[in-house]
């Protein structure tokens, strides 16, 4: 790398140099099992309102490929592929997430990768090290960005996960990568629009992220050149996006990991439902708490976090993305249910009768000296018998400070399997995660996802 090397050539030399074998195992062991959880929540996802719409169009285009549509199996074009499968992750928000920079790497990432992997017969740990560096570089943009005008950090900073990703799996080196990243430059979009109006464009970004990156670097492999300073330059990603800081960005790459703060949600549902979710299933629980039992609920969240998810709850245009971006829903699904999983966010479940009537009792106060996002956040139940009960948690389930076990994430799996377009039951879906927990024993990825 020269002295004079931009941001761009950095994370590009990065990407170039890394491979399975000088990756730290624990940074292998925990992508493979986030990748484990993205292909889960896919599969649960392929049915949600939208999903199979977007299958469909690419279908109808009559391209026969060599990637694998996950839930179905259908073999279409390596960026038809890379889009649906990114949608299908994005779908029932369970996929994962990087706090710190608000970012959800693996569903752009992931697909990207794997569509490429297949198409050009890579292996399992060339696969493995793909991801890795595509999440990296996803996570540390986000992490580097200082102030946010309202784009969807998912899509803008995972279409360069994704370029590199795709670059590195088609061979090329890191000028060849730098070039992927500068033409993802030109891609880069995403809006948070989406989640504030409760759109199904919400879902699809994450697709459209995960093919434009793809393409980037299948029209660098063609020798398409790339702006050289697209974070830094004149009218680069920092200019015009948003402002961010070099050092964050680059500071120990290689040697540092962020992606390892990746966190494996523990609910179908906005990050920032998490904490007071948990609190309140846990809540109900030690208390043997009924609906008769709870006369009013107060639920404190950050300003990032009510922004969110702290709007009336409205489900009468796009029911499940409503509830998946309600803290009233949330609430109320966990008292009256102590659970929210898959089940709880579909349209029979949303529009339940007894939420409802519920959902009256539920407040939110937004605590201005909270400067965190989703975390921490807090409850009061005042109980009919005139008790009040209060709680707090500092950590959002999942992350590594409040982590899944493995038995969890296991269990989510199996539950995502079971749903979609072609439900696995439990040995099935065992099975599958036991393949997809050897990746780096395999020599391809092909026939894994084929004939579901």
């Amino acid at each position: 790398m020269t002295v004079n090397a931009s941001l761009t050539e950095k994370l590009a030399v990065f990407a170039a140099e890394a491979s399975y074998d000088t990756l730290p195992p624990e940074v292998i062991a925990a992508t493979k099992q986030r990748i484990l959880d993205t292909i889960g929540v896919a599969l649960a996802g392929s049915t949600a309102p939208g999903c199979d719409g977007a299958r469909k169009t690419i279908l109808a285009e009559g391209a026969r490929g060599t990637s694998t549509l996950w839930a179905s199996g259908e073999r279409v074009g390596s960026r038809g592929a890379a889009f649906v499968n990114g949608m299908h992750a994005a779908a029932l928000d369970y996929d994962s997430v990087y706090e710190r920079g608000s970012v959800h790497p693996d569903i752009v990432v992931v697909p990207a990768a794997w569509a490429v992997a297949e198409q050009v017969g890579a292996d399992g740990r060339a696969f493995l090290a793909a991801v890795v560096v595509g999440n990296e570089i996803a996570c540390r943009l986000g992490a580097a960005n200082l102030h946010n005008k309202g784009w969807f950090y998912t899509s803008v900073h995972g279409v360069f996960g994704a370029a590199a990703a795709s670059a590195k799996l088609l061979g090329l080196d890191a000028d060849g990568i730098a070039n992927s990243l500068g033409l993802a430059l030109s891609r880069a979009g995403g809006t948070q629009q989406a989640l504030i109006e409760k759109s199904l464009a919400k879902r699809a970004q994450s697709g459209f992220a995960a093919e434009a990156g793809l393409f980037a670097a299948q029209l660098a492999a063609a020798g398409i050149s790339g702006p050289r300073e697209a974070i830094e330059g004149k009218f680069g990603f920092h200019t015009l996006y948003g402002e961010g800081d070099p050092d964050i960005l680059v500071d120990k790459i290689g040697g540092h990991f962020e992606s390892m703060s990746v966190a494996i949600k523990k609910y179908p549902s906005c990050t920032a439902n998490h904490v007071p979710i948990d609190l309140l299933i846990d809540t109900a629980d030690d208390n043997d708490l009924q609906p008769d039992d709870i006369s009013s609920v107060e639920i404190s969240l950050s300003p990032f976090a009510d922004q969110l998810v702290g709007a009336a709850f409205d489900p009468k245009d796009n029911p499940q993305v409503a509830a998946q971006f309600s803290i009233h829903y949330s609430a109320a699904s966990a008292l009256l249910r102590r659970r929210l999983g898959i089940a709880e966010i579909q349209d029979n479940a949303v529009f339940d009768p007894l939420v409802a009537d519920f959902i009256p009792r539920i407040g939110v106060t937004v605590d201005a000296d909270n400067a965190g996002k989703f975390a921490p956040a807090g409850i009061t139940i005042k109980t009919s018998s005139g008790d009040t009960i209060t709680r707090r948690l500092d950590n959002v389930p999942g992350t590594p400070a409040n982590p899944l076990s493995d038995a969890q994430v296991a269990a989510k799996f199996r539950d995502c399997a079971a749903f979609g377009l072609n439900p696995l039951g439990a040995a099935e879906a065992n099975a599958l995660a036991a393949t997809l927990g050897s990746l780096d024993e395999r020599n391809c990825l092909d026939g894994i996802l084929e004939g579901r």
